[in-house]
């Protein structure tokens, strides 16, 4: 995989997934044990943010420091302001090792990857967000007491964002039974599901698209993200709307009736007063808890921190499965 880029996971086969999931498990174990080769030493990464972060700069930041590279965070460069993307992404081809961005249009991504000359790393579009899917399946099969392809994956919410996107073409590669459960105006778009479907039959997996909360029955684990993504903060009467049925409480952990089911979240989460989105939503709509309630969210069922960990561990194995000779 040295000198590829990590976009989206359609351009990886399962096999080059459950090769960076071993390499995650690996560098995780390294971690844990105080042990820190510096595989990355006298390599220079570049992180490129036009959209906030907590955990994706610093898992980028701590996950290279640990390989011993120099990581430099940039969030008001010219690029696309007195500088085109193709410019900007020559210049930091010649300065850095590695590219990392975070933003808006799946096509920036795209284009610092044609220009660059170097690996470049997709931490997040409004299409995708494949290093949140390879932490979750980090997450799972941790958690989870079987084979990735006899899981029953289940995301609630806003299915055709960026998560939904990224979470049902990850469990299509792993062959998972992977269910959006929504309302069908928030489905995933058509193309990629038939994309998916057609993977499926080679992978074993299975696509469901419901709007039905009854069919979480046999899940082993429930999804949820935020009803409003960045940039759609115009659209939370719409969404608490359409969304209120579909929050992740306890009736519906107890329908899976799983009592081992898992919950997840890739975080941040609107789950009770103590931001001040929660507040405003709160001022405005009435509302304490948006997508998960407090009670699910801080249960014995609830694996987002640990989730939330994983985005280190799997960022470093891209990092290093890209930049060096580790998995040849």
């Amino acid at each position: 995989m040295k000198g590829r880029n990590f976009l989206t996971l359609l351009d990886y086969t399962p096999d080059e997934i459950r090769q960076l999931l071993a390499l995650a498990a690996q560098v995780k174990n390294e971690k844990k044990n105080g042990i820190f080769p510096e595989r990355l030493k006298h390599k220079n990464i570049v992180l490129l943010f036009e959209k906030t972060s907590t955990r994706t700069r610093c898992a980028f930041e701590t996950a290279g420091y640990d390989e011993g590279a120099r990581v430099t965070f940039l969030s008001n460069s010219q690029m696309g302001k007195k500088e085109s993307l193709e410019d900007t992404a020559k210049v930091l081809g010649r300065f850095y090792d590695g590219i990392e961005f975070r933003g808006f249009k799946q096509e920036t991504v795209e284009l610092l990857a044609k220009h660059s000359g170097v690996p470049v790393w997709n931490g997040l579009t409004d299409l995708y967000h494949p290093t949140q899917v390879l932490a979750d399946l980090l997450t799972i099969s941790e958690h989870v007491d079987k084979p990735l392809n006899q899981v029953h994956f289940v995301f609630v919410g806003d299915a055709r964002n960026n998560m939904g996107n990224s979470l049902m073409i990850g469990c299509a590669k792993m062959g998972m039974h992977f269910t959006a459960l929504a309302p069908k105006s928030l489905f995933p778009g058509e193309e990629l599901t038939a994309r998916m479907r057609e993977l499926c039959k080679k992978t074993g997996g299975e696509i469901t698209l419901t709007e039905n909360v009854a069919d979480v029955k046999g899940a082993d684990v429930i999804y949820t993200d935020v009803w409003v993504s960045m940039g759609e903060e115009d659209k939370y009467a719409e969404r608490i709307k359409l969304l209120l049925p579909y929050r992740v409480d306890r009736r519906m952990l107890d329908l899976t009736e799983n009592p081992d089911v898992k919950f997840m979240h890739c975080l941040p989460s609107f789950h009770d007063l103590e931001t001040a989105v929660g507040r405003s939503v709160y001022e405005t709509y009435g509302l304490e808890e948006m997508e998960v309630t407090d009670e699910v969210f801080r249960s014995v069922n609830s694996i987002v921190f640990d989730e939330a960990e994983n985005r280190m561990h799997t960022i470093k194995a891209v990092m290093l499965a890209t930049m060096t000779d580790i998995l040849d």
